[in-house]
């Protein structure tokens, strides 16, 4: 009996001791603990790279793309000049940027902007390049640099080092001075066409080209002529990059991140239409 009782007489006293908030100081693991907990519950959740409705609601961020930037020739065709400015009125566009307030951004900021609602610097511009050509470097870079501006160089591995294109030299100094080197494939056949091993050939080692020149992971991609079709996006997924582009057509609504639209700058523009063309194209 007097067993019995103790017994009974020992689960209360625990029961008791148990709801009884103890005196002696918390160990480290254990705040630790509670932080954490803290932090879970404040720290709002980051959206999905997969949230296509959202990303295509966002507000566009203006996007260029130049070709060549020469002086035209006699006889170069009406296609020459569109892709051709004239080192005058790049010039004269990247001050005219300058002067309207606008910040050039990075693909990494594009990206964090479009996922995961990550602020934009004021007028945000990006500036890109196609092609490899050699002038991008000694006209584009350099013009751009006087105000401050990165650009982005999608660069076709078959051109290197031939003459009047970017050599391994300046596509590495170009990416240590603060620009982004992308692909932009082997030899600039279209997308659309692809078969076969025509996937590995301009997408997966031009990428591992560059990164070998650069010595930097390269994520990001730009269908030539801007030419794209649905079954290119898995395979440029499965390659690595994280963002590819277009030109001015329409985005994809299930893959918008593999269809940023750009807009090329045409050669016949005067910088006047080409700021007018930034505000009738994107907002």
């Amino acid at each position: 009996m007097k067993k019995s009782a103790f017994l009974v007489f020992s689960s209360i006293f625990l029961l008791a001791s148990c709801n009884t908030k103890s005196d002696k100081p918390k160990t480290e693991a254990a705040e630790a603990t509670e932080t954490a907990a803290v932090v879970t519950k404040t720290t709002p959740q980051k959206t999905t790279a997969n949230d296509a409705a959202k990303i295509l609601s966002k507000k566009e961020v203006p996007i260029l793309c130049y070709h060549n930037i020469k002086e035209l020739k006699a006889g170069d065709g009406e296609m020459t000049k569109t892709y051709t400015v004239s080192p005058a009125n790049f010039a004269q566009q990247m001050k005219a940027l300058s002067d309207a307030g606008y910040h050039s951004i990075l693909p990494n900021q594009l990206y964090d902007y479009l996922v995961y609602d990550a602020p934009l610097p004021s007028n945000p511009v990006m500036i890109t390049f196609d092609d490899t050509r050699g002038e991008q470097f000694s006209i584009g870079a350099a013009e751009m640099k006087k105000y401050g501006f990165k650009g982005v160089f999608f660069v076709m591995t078959v051109s290197i080092n031939r003459p009047g294109y970017l050599s391994k030299e300046q596509i590495k100094s170009l990416s240590d001075s603060g620009n982004v080197v992308a692909a932009h494939t082997w030899d600039h056949h279209m997308v659309t066409k692809y078969a076969g091993d025509d996937w590995n050939t301009q997408l997966v080692k031009p990428k591992a080209k560059l990164e070998e020149i650069i010595g930097k992971p390269v994520t990001y991609f730009a269908y030539p002529f801007g030419l794209w079709n649905k079954a290119a996006i898995p395979e440029i997924k499965k390659s690595g990059y994280q963002m590819a582009y277009i030109l001015a057509t329409k985005r994809d609504s299930v893959n918008p991140l593999y269809t940023i639209r750009r807009i090329i700058v045409a050669g016949q523009w005067s910088t006047p239409s080409t700021m007018e063309a930034i505000k009738s194209s994107f907002y």
